[in-house]
């Protein structure tokens, strides 16, 4: 009975990932990535918190509460996605079987990490740019006053018994109107 617990006792398993050097470089490797990414997404988050704010209350009319609002569920929103981002692009492919291939497999993640973080910041300032210039667009004083007014139409219509207006009458410069010239 106790001849299986000493056999998992003295599998590489249970020894961990220290007692092969290849595994220790590919743990110290994922162990690095994690601090790093997580790191970095929690300095992000805390910038764009802070940074932001300012920004959401012009967007919302000087409304703080909305703003702190929106502000919050922002950033829950930027960890759920930079952080599942991270998880999800964790696994190597290749063994790290060194120290610089170890450094070379983390910095080619921190790269991607870094490009989804700044993807994810300039796509929240696009869309928060659109609304700031849409809330503008209402407060925005109304379009040039027209210069001339277009002719009152004839009550009567078109097809009445005055014979004039309808239709024709308002395009054609009240040229209906006026006798041809003559012919000479």
């Amino acid at each position: 009975m106790n001849q299986p617990i000493l056999a998992l006792a003295a599998s590489p398993l249970a020894a961990g990932p220290l007692a092969d050097p290849a595994g220790s470089h590919q743990f110290y490797t994922y162990l690095a990535y994690l601090v790093i990414s997580i790191g970095l997404t929690v300095w992000v988050a805390r910038t764009l918190n802070k940074g932001g704010r300012v920004f959401l209350v012009d967007v919302f009319d000087a409304n703080e509460e909305l703003a702190d609002s929106v502000n919050r569920l922002l950033v829950v929103g930027f960890y759920l996605l930079n952080l599942g981002f991270v998880s999800l692009f964790m696994k190597q492919r290749e063994v790290v079987q060194n120290a610089v291939g170890g450094i070379e497999a983390l910095s080619s993640k921190i790269g991607a990490v870094l490009l989804v973080l700044g993807a994810v910041h300039f796509l929240n300032l696009y869309v928060f740019s659109r609304i700031r210039r849409r809330a503008s667009l209402r407060h925005a004083p109304p379009p040039v006053p027209p210069t001339s007014m277009l002719p009152e139409r004839d009550p009567s219509g078109p097809g009445s018994a005055s014979g004039s207006g309808g239709f024709g009458a308002a395009f054609d410069g009240g040229l209906g109107s006026k006798a041809k010239p003559s012919q000479a």
